[in-house]
């Protein structure tokens, strides 16, 4: 049977009787208590524990900017309402590229880190080119047929 409070290194007497200073044991050190500040500093105040915490020094934190991907939201959808009102087609085209360019930009910032919309980017980036591309080809395709039933069968 092995003594609870043998100390590690040796068969010798235990802990208490020999004179020397106690090894450390195996395992996680005890927590050591706080030392109270020197007298004359004041002390610092503790936070609240319904508090946000603190960020880490050294580590950068992500300011949420969100101006490029909701621009080419708000343009995307802008274009997509013009282009339905067919007789503001060619704004909706223009607005549709510029929604394309911000969803576009808007993303790769949220790729590297540096935006936290890349929803929102990658929504604009959908409706620009629904926008640009297919509602233009859609509205030339009805054209088309129109003309094509429109011409004497001949």
């Amino acid at each position: 049977m092995s003594d609870p409070y043998q100390q590690p290194g040796g068969f010798g007497p235990g802990p208490y009787g020999d004179g020397r200073p106690p090894q450390p044991g195996y395992g996680y050190p005890a927590p050591a208590a706080p030392t109270p500040p020197p007298a004359g500093y004041p002390v610092a105040p503790q936070p609240s524990p319904y508090a946000a915490p603190a960020p880490a020094y050294g580590v950068p934190v992500p300011q949420p900017s969100n101006g490029l991907g909701t621009a080419g939201l708000v343009l995307g959808i802008i274009g997509v309402v013009c282009n339905l009102t067919v007789a503001l087609w060619f704004i909706g085209v223009i607005l549709g590229i510029l929604a394309i360019i911000f969803g576009a930009v808007g993303r790769g910032k949220a790729n590297r880190g540096e935006a936290t919309n890349k929803g929102a980017a990658t929504a604009g980036l959908v409706t620009g080119i629904i926008s640009a591309v297919l509602f233009p080809a859609l509205l030339l395709l009805v054209f088309a047929s129109a003309m094509g039933m429109a011409s004497p069968a001949g």
